[in-house]
């Protein structure tokens, strides 16, 4: 006898959290034949055994008076109405593959039902029947049989539902539509009688299940969720999956998602998905892989949150907390905003419009290009992207240097799985830092798990190493993407209401071929896509319009729903530190700067300090700069905000109280470089510099700077004597330069001069 009795293929169930079925999938061989279930319902077994085998449960596994009352059933009726077979002996005949009925038949089946009673118990016996026993049609096993006869589980059976299965296998034939359905029916109601003479109903439950009508056609089993089943299917093989979706919230979700796309569809917009997470638990609730009942011209079967995808911007937060966490950048650090080439890559923002220098928390808020990468520049793109892989990003299957700068930008491929995990993993460890005490669980950025028995304890293998960022630098980057104010690509501003604070992120990828929307509040993380999955851009798919409005109404059917809704997090002070930074510049606050204190990532002492502000002697009217040497005696001391000239270029646009560097007195044009028009910004002084090195170890280009007080003029640049090019408005120049002693020498178009000593090492 065989270790399993059975190995046919099974169909595939998916479930949800609560039980209830939500899709299935036929068998291999185009059966619907479903995994035994854990428990079965009592009026379905109790009907069995009396239709099939009263004797059940005191026989050996063959009845010998079962046997002399079909030899004597036969004889009466002249032709073979009883096998005479107990449940165990028919068991045996399934497991042998229902093989013809000879009397050497009939002797092996009782040799291994015999067997089968020592090997395994009652329950069980019964238990591979109702899985197996044929019920007509391809419908194989009592679980398959409710839910195609009846729409529901062997669990919610009436009497007369269960009463018509019970007698389906003895005759599968009379369970199709106009054949001898009077036969099923009487059938039927002599076993709810006999069910009754054996008190397991009453005679007034009887009379009421004489009136249920038969079953007509087969119900058809229901299809939500399919690319999660489609997914554990592929993954695990074919069984029964519990998984941890809420039924009701993943039709919820699965509506809208069919309802947005509809809204797009008319712009050539034909595919969607949506997840949804719960903190708490960091199981998936709601898992919608694709539009439902899409048409098969649009690639209805993608599964789009396992699809690898150009991110877009939604890589940025990860950049940002990185930064905060080294102390690189406080939240409210000018990043530089200027049209820039680094190399042969020219990013840009989307909307065509440069700050000159901008805030970093919004410049994340606002998804502004260049500020990030300027900021991945300083950081390193090996180390981000190290971190990115470390953090479980395992779509970017390249090194750093085929990505390059344009990592930040969406130049990688990620899956919508992976961000929801990091935002996920960056909401628990907010959620729960004063639980933990200041400790962190590595589990915290794993993907969500999607099977109810895996429910992740967030109090569980913690440890004190927090990872790649911390929980203050992790909370300083939710702060900065609770904006609800958000452009799109023409500048224009969307507002997005919610009555709780949600820490949200779009992207949308070059070409307009991908719309993200990611939100996180402390209960759940929502996660979208819209596009279309065979990567076909389209105009107008860009993350705020397409993809964000979907994100919240989720949010907002979320809190309607009135599920777990707790406060925002609390900063976690533990991992900060308050830190005096300049007003204006955000950086560490210099001897010059006016200040402010706040409170940062706990690294934050390790940030630039504050080179904008100078301090300045001017006369007393305020109109000139002056020194000792040129006006003793009349000095007023103050200070002044001045950024590189590229930068006040277009910071002024939008800061009108901004104000160039007041000029010399003309008395004072003798002092040293006091006549020049034009400051040195890079090298700062009289000293060395530091020429970095790529990964072949060559020097890179040096970038020179200067700011000058006519925006309109023209610079012309020398080293060493040797003319290195010119320069109009913007007064940058990259220069490639050997280690060693070097002067620098700048002169504008009107002649006026001004040179530098430095060292490269």
């Amino acid at each position: 006898m065989p270790r399993p009795l059975f190995d046919a293929p099974l169909s595939t169930q998916l479930l949800s959290a609560e039980g209830e079925l939500l899709s299935a999938r036929i068998a291999a061989d185009g059966q619907w034949r479903m995994p035994a279930a854990d428990s079965v319902s009592s009026r379905l077994k109790a009907a069995v055994l009396v239709y099939e085998d009263r004797r059940f449960r005191q026989h050996w596994g063959v009845s010998l008076s079962g046997i002399g009352r079909a030899i004597r059933d036969n004889w009466q009726a002249g032709a073979v109405v009883s096998g005479g077979s107990t449940i165990t002996m028919q068991v045996a005949r399934m497991a042998r593959g229902n093989k013809s009925r000879t009397l050497g038949q009939k002797v092996m089946e009782a040799l291994w039902a015999t067997r089968m009673e020592w090997r395994y118990d009652k329950d069980e016996i019964l238990a591979f029947w109702l899985a197996n026993a044929p019920f007509g049609g391809n419908v194989v096993g009592a679980e398959a049989a409710a839910r195609r006869y009846y729409g529901r589980s062997p669990e919610e059976l009436s009497w007369a539902e269960a009463a018509t299965l019970a007698v389906l296998p003895n005759s599968p034939a009379l369970i199709h539509p106009g054949r001898a359905r009077d036969a099923l029916r009487d059938k039927r109601d002599r076993l709810l009688d006999q069910l009754a003479a054996a008190g397991h109903c009453s005679s007034e439950e009887v009379g009421l299940a004489r009136l249920e009508p038969l079953p007509e056609r087969p119900h058809p089993l229901p299809r939500e969720a399919g690319h999660l089943l489609e997914r554990l299917r592929s993954d695990k093989g074919a069984g029964r999956y519990r998984s941890s979706l809420n039924a009701a919230l993943q039709r919820r979700v699965a509506g809208m998602v069919r309802e947005h796309h509809l809204a797009l569809a008319g712009n050539g917009i034909h595919n969607a998905a949506a997840m949804v997470t719960e903190v708490s638990s960091g199981r998936v609730v709601a898992y919608v892989g694709n539009v439902p009942d899409l048409a098969p011209a649009f690639a209805p079967d993608v599964d789009v949150i396992t699809s690898p995808r150009s991110p877009g911007s939604l890589l940025k937060p990860m950049l940002y907390a990185l930064a905060q966490e080294e102390g690189r950048i406080s939240s409210k650090q000018l990043l530089p905003d200027v049209p820039t080439s680094f190399g042969d890559f020219r990013p840009a923002n989307f909307y065509r419009d440069y700050d000159g220098a901008v805030p970093a928390d919004e410049a994340l808020a606002r998804s502004l290009n260049i500020p990030f990468v300027y900021l991945l520049q300083d950081y390193g793109t090996e180390r981000f992207h190290a971190a990115l892989r470390e953090y479980g990003f395992k779509q970017l299957l390249r090194g750093p240097d085929h990505y390059g700068l344009s990592l930040v930008l969406g130049g990688g491929e990620i899956t919508m799985e992976e961000i929801n995990a990091w935002f996920l993993g960056m909401a628990r460890q907010q959620r729960y830092f004063y639980e933990r005490q200041g400790w962190y669980a590595e589990a915290d950025f794993q993907p969500a798990t999607l099977l109810d028995a895996e429910s992740r304890d967030p109090l569980a293998d913690l440890n004190q190493v927090a990872g790649a960022v911390g929980a203050g630098a992790g909370f300083k980057t939710l702060e900065a993407l609770t904006a609800l104010n958000r452009p799109d690509e023409t500048g224009a501003s969307h507002r997005f209401s919610s009555h709780q604070k949600v820490a949200w992120k779009t992207g949308t990828s070059f070409g307009f071929r991908d719309a993200w929307a990611v939100g996180c509040t402390p209960a759940y993380v929502v996660s979208v896509w819209t596009g279309n999955a065979d990567g076909e851009g389209r105009a107008g798919l860009v993350g705020v319009r397409a993809a964000a409005p979907l994100l919240f109404r989720i949010l907002r059917a979320l809190e309607q729903d009135g599920g777990e809704a707790p406060r925002w997090f609390e900063a976690p002070y533990d991992d900060m530190t308050e830190a005096t930074v300049c007003q204006t510049s955000g950086y560490l606050a210099g001897p010059d700067c006016p200040t402010t204190a706040e409170w940062q990532a706990a690294n934050a002492e390790r940030a630039s300090v504050c080179r904008f502000h100078q301090r300045i002697f001017t006369t007393p009217e305020g109109d000139y700069r002056v020194n000792q040497d040129c006006a003793p005696g009349q000095l007023v001391t103050g200070r002044q905000f001045q950024l590189p000239s590229r930068q006040a270029y277009f910071y002024r646009r939008r800061h009108p109280e901004y104000r160039s560097l007041i000029p010399w007195h003309p008395d004072c044009a003798n002092a040293a470089d006091a006549g020049s028009p034009m400051q040195f910004i890079y090298p700062h002084g009289n000293g060395a510099i530091s020429a970095g090195k790529n990964w072949h170890g060559e020097i890179e280009p040096v970038f020179f700077e200067l700011s000058h007080q006519k925006e309109e003029s023209t610079v012309h640049w020398h080293i060493d004597g040797e003319f290195m090019g010119s320069t109009t408005r913007f007064h940058s120049l990259a220069v490639e330069i050997t280690e060693g002693r070097h002067t620098i020498t700048v002169v504008d178009e009107d002649g006026a001069r001004l040179e530098r000593r430095f060292v490269v090492r």
